[in-house]
């Protein structure tokens, strides 16, 4: 059987990030250069583990747009659905490393090309051979980017293709807490599968994420699998059938950039594989131990895409040592 597409629909764009952990942006004294963007990491990480995968939004036509496109080419994407605008720049976002390994943001990007994609430099029949289409929020927060993200959806949607979302919350690129609450709900009932971190569904319901009744709040009737992630605790699913939690991997974390969108491509390669993972639970409980451990061996190195795992990397942590 032909491997299965998986379509991922977004931003790409160049962190920027401080050579020493644990200092401020302006302590900094200087800046290492890496690939970001939860979309396109994803793909690679699908890539990188043995699926099919394709990336689909739009660069700056410089340097370091060519440069992001080169990478997802380099990591095995189908970059079909590309393309370059001549008058707006690639975004950049400086990110500082704390000493605990998370993250801060400072973007740049007013605007830049990849919230410039139209609907009509959509490639609409790379999303009609997916399997599965894979998108964020930080598409949604302007026009025409937003358009084109709809519309996008609706050729994925009319295909029969199964939609997965991972709002990825970045409150800095919002106007406003009520403007990203609103914007990332506004498509939340089109999901198939959904993908939170506990912190997410904290904002996005103003309750406490380890409660299930919280956490059930945030399903609705087409939704196949929720699945909410713990950090290094692991994962919790939700379906209509039945819920639990997968324990994750504790290891030493360097930094925890791409951990999630390790997690995520991993849990879509599976699926690709095997869809009636949604209504087996042993087979979902195995695939969702596989991503915990994709996503922990992402945290032991610096980088989101040069941390990706290969499938030997997470079977080898799995082998070493099951929490």
């Amino acid at each position: 059987m032909a491997t299965p597409l998986i379509v991922s629909f977004g931003e790409m764009l160049i962190d920027f990030v401080p050579d020493t952990s644990g200092v401020s942006l302006a302590e900094s004294t200087g800046f290492l250069k890496a690939p970001g963007g939860a979309p396109a990491n994803v793909a690679c990480a699908i890539s990188k583990l043995g699926g099919k995968s394709a990336f689909i939004g739009k660069f700056g036509d410089d340097e370091f747009g060519h440069m992001l496109v080169n990478i997802l080419k380099k990591n095995g994407v189908n970059s079909e659905g590309v393309c370059f605008d001549t008058h707006a720049r690639t975004a950049l976002a400086f990110v500082t490393l704390k000493k605990n390994g998370e993250r801060e943001f400072m973007f740049y990007r007013n605007p830049s090309a990849d919230m410039l994609l139209k609907e009509s430099e959509l490639n609409k029949d790379l999303i009609k051979k997916a399997k599965i289409f894979h998108y964020g929020s930080i598409s949604l927060i302007s026009e025409p980017c937003r358009a084109a993200h709809m519309a996008a959806m609706k050729t994925a949607k009319d295909a029969g293709v199964l939609l997965s979302y991972d709002p990825n919350v970045r409150l800095p690129l919002w106007p406003s807490t009520e403007a990203a609450i609103e914007g990332i709900k506004s498509i939340w009932n089109e999901a198939d599968i959904i993908k939170v971190s506990d912190d997410e569904v904290t904002f996005l319901t103003r309750g406490d994420a380890e409660k299930d009744d919280v956490v059930l709040s945030l399903m609705h009737d087409k939704l196949k699998l929720l699945i909410v992630t713990d950090g290094e605790k692991g994962c919790r699913y939700y379906t209509k059938k039945f819920k639990g939690r997968v324990p994750g991997y504790s290891v030493k974390t360097v930094d925890t950039t791409g951990a999630g969108d390790s997690f995520v491509g991993a849990f879509l390669v599976s699926l690709g594989k095997d869809g009636s993972i949604l209504d087996d639970e042993g087979k979902l409980k195995e695939a969702l131990a596989f991503a915990n451990a994709c996503g922990a061996v992402c945290t032991t190195q610096k980088g989101a895409i040069p941390a990706l795992p290969t499938p030997s990397d997470a079977q080898q942590l799995m082998k070493s040592k099951s929490k």
